[in-house]
């Protein structure tokens, strides 16, 4: 049965540490860089345009900065404090955590950057980009009804621009931009209203509608929030969504929806999401255009009259700013990955787990002594378990001579071999299970912090010391797997064991085989496991020259055996 364990371990590793690298390899999966250096080339590229039209006039907003791209289109009516648009017109808002940009070409967002986070490129550290432009798609707050021709023409009309404060301080802590189009031939009217702080990634935003029947679907873009596509060994990229209080994390086929009361719908990656919050949603779409390009909705019908109501967030996934609006976003952050059915228990851990990480970090400032020092708490809470899971091991190595003499003696009957071997645990006061259980207590509290150390953003560009300048990714010279690896061998050779030499010499190929795997793991991962191991073996080292003795020689069997000679 051992062998068995030792073929599907090693199998295991096998698949668990290929597969993301055969992804890769094939292209199916691409890399961070990649994917980045992919919205970087595109997001540089101009907006589809054509020459010899004429450029509107500036726009005069308050600090407000607004630029002409020449775009033909259905040109609006004029209305008081409007501005007549001809071409395509991009207002810029930034604020000290964003620098936003909207075109009045279907009154959308063009693209969304996160001040205070980069990615890495070809041409070196870019901000954050949350819009997808790797194709000819409807941006974020584009809007679709059930006539295909007004759907057409709200999306590729240009809107009339009316903004003020735009360039937001504490000193100016709200701005807001309108977006108006009016076609009086088809009676059709939009009015889209944007508003903006200065210290939140929070957008409010309400649009008004005329001459449209049945409820208005508001777009959340394709991959708006999602810049690392089939990046991470855990988590869930791509659509989710509460509604009737339920979340759902998933990729349709093709197409889905989810009818009822929605709370909120969302497109995120590991680290990322964007979430429409609408006041009086009725139902949330998702689209799958290709392999990894995925579009959501969400469907309103407002009261006749009234105006559609929601709110815009499109920014990290902190967990204490999504936890603050109160509806069950900080369930985005995959706490509770393990097996399946463990999803709560793992939940229930991590997030007081990860409470204490950020309290130790507001005293040290930096995540990786945060780490150890954590390690080294958890390490003392489970040392009594562990003290009895070893001293459980060590009894098993003691009488493992004469369960081999047992299973040799009756191997031909199992039901008297059993009932020999329940006698011998019993007469040596041995638990056979007993070096398991204490580790089956653990693992809970380690999965946790596996899941907080791999999926929150606290430690994405956060440093450590030296050439680790980013918790969040490998260590590029694999310094700490290789020590993680050495520490596993050497705890290996401390560990009693009751395998035979070629099963223990077998076992050897799993530091192997996990050191290959953790090459590419986030660094603050590999710490921790690098401490784990470390205190592992001195608490080891501990027990076996400090509590367990080894006895001397028996003199009295020493005396029977040289008589019996």
């Amino acid at each position: 049965m051992e062998r068995r364990v030792i073929i599907f371990l090693v199998l295991s590793l096998i698949i668990v540490a290929g597969y993301d690298y055969l992804l890769k390899q094939l292209g199916i999966v691409p890399s961070a860089t990649e994917e980045a250096a992919r919205q970087v080339d595109s997001s540089e590229k101009p907006s589809s345009t054509m020459e010899g039209q004429p450029a509107g006039p500036p726009a005069t907003g308050s600090g407000a900065e607004t630029k002409a791209t020449g775009s033909e289109a259905r040109t609006g009516d004029i209305s008081p404090g409007g501005h007549e648009s001809s071409a395509e017109q991009i207002v810029t808002i930034e604020t000290d955590l964003l620098k936003v940009e909207l075109t009045n070409k279907g009154g959308v967002i063009k693209t969304w950057q996160l001040k205070r986070y980069s990615t890495e490129t070809q041409t070196g550290p870019q901000p954050v980009q949350l819009v997808y432009r790797g194709g000819q798609f409807p941006g974020p707050l584009s809007l679709r009804v059930s006539d295909e021709a007004a759907t057409r023409e709200m999306q590729q009309a240009l809107y009339r621009v009316e903004e003020t404060g735009l360039r937001l301080d504490p000193g100016h802590p709200t701005g807001r931009v309108t977006f108006t189009y009016r076609n009086p031939k088809s009676g059709l009217a939009i009015q889209k209203t944007l508003g903006f702080r200065h210290d939140s990634y929070l957008v409010d935003v309400e649009v008004k509608t005329e001459g449209v029947q049945g409820p208005v679907n508001v777009g959340m873009g394709t991959n708006f929030g999602i810049i690392e596509w089939g990046e991470g060994f855990i988590g869930l990229i791509g659509p989710a969504s509460m509604v009737d209080d339920k979340i759902e994390k998933e990729t349709p086929e093709q197409e889905a929806e989810r009818s009822g009361t929605v709370q909120w719908a969302a497109l995120q990656d590991k680290y990322f999401l964007s979430v429409i919050i609408p006041s009086q949603g009725t139902a949330v779409q998702v689209k799958k255009e290709s392999e990894r390009v995925v579009s959501s909705q969400v469907k309103v019908a407002p009261p006749a009259g009234q105006p559609v109501k929601l709110q815009l967030y499109a920014g990290p996934k902190e967990y204490d700013t999504l936890r603050s609006f109160q509806i069950g976003l900080e369930d985005t952050i995959d706490f509770g990955w393990f097996i399946y059915g463990s999803w709560s228990l793992v939940k229930m851990v991590a997030k007081p787990l990860f409470s204490v990480l950020r309290t130790i970090n507001e005293v040290t400032h930096n995540y990786g002594v945060t780490i150890i020092l954590l390690t080294v708490c958890i390490k003392l809470l489970f040392a009594p378990l562990q003290y009895k899971s070893y001293k459980s091991m060590k009894d098993m190595q003691v009488i493992q001579p004469k369960v081999l003499a047992l299973q040799e003696k009756y191997k031909d009957d199992r039901e008297r071999l059993n009932k020999e071997l329940i006698k011998l645990y019993r007469d040596h006061k041995v638990n056979p299970v007993g070096g398991c259980l204490p580790m089956v207590l653990q693992m809970p509290v380690f999965v946790a912090l596996f899941n907080i150390l791999y999926m929150t953003i606290d430690l994405r560009q956060a440093p450590f010391f030296l050439w680790i300048k980013d918790l969040s990714v490998p260590d590029p010279f694999y310094v700490l797997p290789v020590i993680m690896g050495a520490t596993m061998v050497l705890q290996q050779k401390m560990t009693p064991t009751t395998l035979d030499p070629t099963q223990a010499k077998v076992m050897l190929i799993l530091p192997v085989m996990l050191t290959f795997l953790f090459l590419t793991f986030p660094a603050g991962l590999v710490l921790y496991w690098v401490t784990n191991n470390t205190l592992t073996i001195v608490q080891q080292f501990v027990t076996d020259r400090f509590i367990f003795k080894r006895p001397g020689p028996d003199k009295t069997a020493a005396a029977e055996a040289a008589t019996q000679a």
